[in-house]
């Protein structure tokens, strides 16, 4: 869903993924979804609060670590 194309390695997860890496609202929402599938979480564990503190990668994986399921 990124608009650009990026090695890995050079991901960084403290910039701001709508402007470094491109993502529009909807590609956001697809980005938060297959997140949510790879790692388990439930998206409805998600609150409205949640969606808006996700402005970098780190945030998403601070947020998301919250609600994954033991064992996962």
């Amino acid at each position: 869903v990124l608009a650009v194309d990026i090695a890995p390695g050079e991901i960084q997860p403290d910039v701001g993924l709508t402007g470094t890496y491109g993502l529009t609202s909807l590609n956001k929402v697809l980005f938060l979804t297959s997140l949510c599938r790879d790692t388990g979480v439930d998206t409805a564990c998600l609150t409205e609060d949640d969606l808006a503190r996700m402005h970098t990668l780190r945030d998403c994986v601070d947020i998301l670590s919250r609600h994954v399921p033991a064992g996962a």
